[in-house]
């Protein structure tokens, strides 16, 4: 299909793009564990319970789906192993690291606070795990030259992060105005980043933006209205995808002045807005239930979207629907193993022809 590459027949870009490992900072979206083993209270999360990763792993694993993530599929496609969470002990990170970790800012706790936000979940925010990835490089390559040499194979992932800012802020009662002057602030913390990561030796970086957020049935469920001048012809929230693509614009006129900064280094926009509304247009030819486009699978609610903050997948009583591979969200808030597999064939398809093939 037009716009889409198959990642899990696609092991031979790893040699042809000489890429032998990945490195991931980022949330909920990525994170493969780190938030329940860094926490005293990881077991209490409603993502460590079943139905999550029921449907590859059998059994939660500290993904928000249930299954793989679009990292694990991004791995597959360069026949690489899924990468082990920084926490975990004793792991094999010969090919990679995930640093991601669920609930996770752009913004550190100290400037959230500043705009009288807070992040209920985790301080392990992006400043945080770079400060894990220094600490990961200084104990595995030591000097500057031999990381600089050991990550000209690498793929570094900076997000998709910054979303979790904006959650909480509207959890919190801020307004769309108020957001709004939180995303450079935002921006800048995820452009500090590639910096900081061109400056341990990555030569490239994917750094996402947002996703169309007025399509989620959480906010859908939040924001629900019954003005329909306030929903476009895919029935997302117009004013909470317009306010997505504020933070997506700011963050592709950030990277195209890195790109003039860093020439030698490949720095890539992954356009997950457009890779999230690719799916909903072509939800009926990937035999998706176009009924449930909009609907959580794990959830409750007798609304029309199967999601009820009171009572989120994981909680007792709460059940998955029969065929999660029909649905497009799991939990209201992440997406199905299936439709992370078809929004990374699509983000590897854009992404692919703007990456240097060789460097060695």
């Amino acid at each position: 299909m037009a716009g889409f590459m198959n990642v899990e027949k696609a092991g031979e870009l790893g040699r042809l793009y000489h890429l032998d490992k990945i490195y991931q900072l980022g949330d909920s979206i990525s994170d493969t564990g780190n938030l329940v083993l860094e926490s005293p209270h990881g077991s209490g999360f409603l993502f460590t319970r079943p139905p999550y990763g029921e449907t590859t792993f059998g059994k939660p694993t500290g993904r928000c789906s249930n299954g793989l993530l679009m990292v694990d599929y991004f791995a597959t496609a360069f026949g690489l192993p899924y990468l082990e969470p920084y926490k975990k002990a004793h792991a094999n990170f010969k090919h990679g690291v995930n640093f991601a970790v669920a609930g996770a800012t752009a913004l550190s706790e100290e400037a959230l606070k500043a705009k009288n936000i807070t992040n209920p979940a985790t301080n392990s925010s992006l400043s945080v795990q770079l400060e894990w990835m220094a600490s990961h490089f200084n104990s595995t390559c030591h000097a500057k030259e031999g990381c600089w040499k050991m990550l000209r194979s690498a793929l570094f992932f900076v997000g998709e992060i910054g979303g979790n800012d904006y959650n909480y802020g509207f959890v919190q009662r801020k307004t769309l105005d108020e957001l709004t002057g939180l995303v450079p602030d935002v921006v800048q913390s995820i452009t500090d980043a590639v910096r900081r990561v061109i400056g341990f030796g990555a030569r490239r970086v994917i750094v996402p933006g947002n996703f169309p957020i007025g399509c989620l049935p959480i906010y859908l469920s939040s924001f629900h209205t019954n003005n329909s001048a306030a929903y476009d012809e895919k029935q997302c929230l117009k004013d909470l995808n317009n306010f997505a693509e504020i933070h997506n614009e700011v963050l592709k006129a950030s990277i195209n002045v890195l790109k003039k900064e860093y020439p030698y280094v490949d720095i890539v926009y992954g356009d997950y807005y457009n890779a999230y509304l690719w799916l909903l247009s072509h939800a009926k030819r990937l035999r998706f239930d176009r009924n449930s486009l909009q609907k959580a699978c794990c959830g409750s609610g007798s609304g029309p979207y199967n999601f009820d903050p009171r009572k989120m997948c994981g909680a007792e009583g709460v059940s998955a629907c029969p065929n999660p591979d029909k649905y497009i969200s799991w939990d209201g808030i992440h997406s199905t193993q299936r439709a992370y597999k078809y929004i990374a064939g699509y983000l590897l398809r854009s992404i692919l022809p703007q990456m240097r093939m060789f460097h060695l």
